[in-house]
């Protein structure tokens, strides 16, 4: 079975209706993230057979659960999860945030070669966002630990809208020690096709 194939079923099993073109550019953005991880430290996963579960389904697992409107990726490194989830919803506005010259070097280029004209790439810390945006859902992929997380998003949140972080054990010391005034409106254990390890997306909002 070809990696486009293992794509395809993997997105197939967690529902997710993608065109041709859509897995092709999924398939474009693996290649372009090899390429770059020979020059440029990007991510541990280096096999690009491995990157089709470790970064793209694992990303692709949060789109059925995560709330409809513009979506801030804060410490995205490469442009995971955003760059998967713009090309799964290109009618959604995906707004990449990390602070590693490199890394958003690469997601820019990715953004622009792929036509993600739903993707731009800010590199700064998130503490230092300019503007008053507010953002319905603000999502991080092993970012840091939840309080910080929270503390540091919570200023870019929508008043309705819900941090999404994204775990591998179900984080029970972390979630003891949210800020006040926060809370776990759903956690979801995440079934990511061809990976043998524990997934869990938690969808944090305002009390």
């Amino acid at each position: 079975m070809s990696q486009r194939d293992i794509l395809a079923t993997g997105v197939r099993a967690l529902d997710l209706a993608l065109s041709d073109q859509q897995l092709d550019a999924l398939m474009d953005y693996v290649g372009l993230l090899q390429k770059w991880n020979r020059v440029y430290n990007l991510t541990a996963v280096r096999d690009p057979a491995a990157m089709i579960p470790h970064h793209l389904l694992d990303s692709l697992a949060v789109v059925a659960h995560i709330p409809a409107g513009a979506l801030l990726d804060v410490g995205s490194g490469p442009g995971l999860p955003g760059i998967p989830i713009a090309i799964a919803q290109p009618q959604r506005k995906v707004d990449l945030l990390d602070s590693n010259d490199k890394k958003s070097s690469f997601a820019r280029q990715a953004a622009g070669t792929l036509g993600l004209a739903n993707v731009s790439v800010h590199c700064l810390r998130v503490e230092h966002w300019p503007g008053q945006a507010r953002f319905p859902v603000i999502i991080s992929r092993a970012f840091a630990e939840l309080r910080q997380f929270v503390t540091w998003c919570a200023p870019l949140l929508a008043d309705d809208g819900v941090l999404a972080a994204m775990k591998g054990v179900y984080p029970e010391t972390e979630l003891r020690d949210l800020p006040a005034g926060f809370g776990v409106r759903e956690a979801i254990r995440l079934d990511v096709p061809g990976l043998n390890a524990e997934r869990h997306l938690l969808l944090i909002g305002k009390l």
